[in-house]
């Protein structure tokens, strides 16, 4: 089954072009998804269904979202106010049903979801292949009208200042900073170099009152915004010997318990942290101008939590986490495969999750949120646990 959603995409400067573009993708995805129905109770949950579920549930999680609003708060009120005659008669008809329609999809997106969710993690294999093709048939149907009516009018009515306003307002809504220009040819100053921040602001009254909770917000959005792999943070250790070192990880999981990644305990950072239990994250999320900066004690999973989380891994993860001695020296990477390959006859198609291979779980006792502002005069507003376990919030200068 093929999820691969790489393709060449139109720029902003031709809006109308970015939407039909989405309809493609979201084609696409459509018809991965009319596959699962047929494809789960002969494979199960397997590694491909996996991946086309998990592809789904992105593009229909994040990027469908960003493509309605673009509809519902840019080129419709933009078309209503420019139209006139036949063509506002026209939407005075196809408005408040394109509106109801994405109501509508949405409702049935819910429903498959949780359905989708169990088959990603590869703990379920049920899927309604009737909601699948009515909300196939739905998607489908709603988009034949809007490239039909809809596209072919803006792309009349439409004069160039409204196609960049159009154009700027879905870029601004991805995040996406507008673009500049080719540097000068014969190198340049890097002391020169830098981006003045202006997109958001950050107040007392904005964040909520629990830093994970507040987390929580600021990742749904960066999702929502199609942050390039909002889940990945920095994790910096110090070992006896006073020196830090960092590296990027992927977050699993966060609760009121802490911030969660897995990983090889006898690692370079596993063994930092069984000499020094701390460690300090940081998300970036640049597209939204943001950063979080999460300290505290650092403590291991539960085995049974690590089991949970290394056989949710596809098979070949599985196996590559065994074959690897995580930061130990090796000739090349001919012995790499070969230990793999040594590893996967070894497991018989059911590897077992080894005892250096596990969860770290950062408890936080400090988590600062950063918002980028003009002139660098960014807003910060910091949490520290108190000894009561209350968190205490406060604004730092930038």
């Amino acid at each position: 089954m093929s999820t691969s959603l790489i393709d060449t995409a139109p720029d902003f400067d031709q809006p109308i072009a970015v939407l039909k573009h989405c309809h493609d993708r979201i084609r696409k995805q459509l018809d991965t998804l009319g596959k699962l129905p047929a494809h789960l109770p002969v494979h199960g949950a397997d590694d491909d269904a996996r991946k086309a579920a998990q592809a789904v549930l992105k593009y229909f999680g994040n990027a469908a979202h960003l493509h309605h609003d673009d509809e519902e708060q840019n080129l419709l009120p933009m078309l209503q106010t420019t139209a006139q005659g036949a063509d506002a008669a026209l939407l005075a008809e196809m408005v408040p049903r394109i509106l109801r329609q994405h109501q509508e999809m949405d409702a049935d997106w819910l429903s498959i979801k949780p359905q989708l969710d169990a088959i990603a993690a590869g703990s379920g294999t049920a899927l309604s292949g009737d909601a699948v093709q009515r909300y196939i048939a739905d998607y489908t149907a709603h988009m034949e009208q809007e490239e039909q009516h809809i596209a072919p009018m803006a792309k009349r009515l439409f004069n160039p200042q409204q196609m960049q306003e159009l154009g700027d307002a879905m870029r601004q809504r991805r995040g996406i900073a507008q673009p500049t220009a080719e540097p000068k040819s014969g190198g340049s100053n890097i002391a020169d170099l830098r981006l003045d921040y202006g997109r958001a602001s950050l107040d007392e009254s904005d964040v909520l009152d629990n830093p994970v909770d507040q987390f929580a917000k600021w990742f749904d959005e960066a999702m929502r915004a199609e942050v390039f792999e909002a889940n990945t943070m920095s994790v910096a250790t110090v070992g006896h010997d006073g020196k830090p070192t960092s590296r990027i990880v992927l977050i699993k999981q966060y609760d009121q318990r802490g911030f969660t990644w897995y990983t090889n305990y006898d690692s370079q950072k596993g063994k930092q942290l069984a000499e020094n239990p701390h460690a300090a994250l940081l998300f970036f999320w640049r597209e939204l101008e943001r950063q979080v900066r999460i300290e505290g004690r650092v403590e291991k999973t539960s085995a049974e939590d690590s089991d949970t989380y290394f056989y949710s891994r596809p098979v070949k993860s599985q196996l590559a986490a065994i074959a690897s001695h995580q930061s130990e020296w090796i000739a090349g990477r001919t012995e790499m495969e070969a230990n793999f390959a040594a590893t996967e006859a070894a497991s018989g198609g059911q590897p077992k999750r080894p005892p250096h291979w596990g969860g770290y779980r950062v408890v936080p006792e400090r988590v600062e949120f950063w918002q980028g502002r003009r002139s660098r005069f960014h807003d910060r507003i910091v949490f520290t646990l108190q000894a009561d376990g209350s968190w205490k919030k406060e604004r730092l200068q930038p």
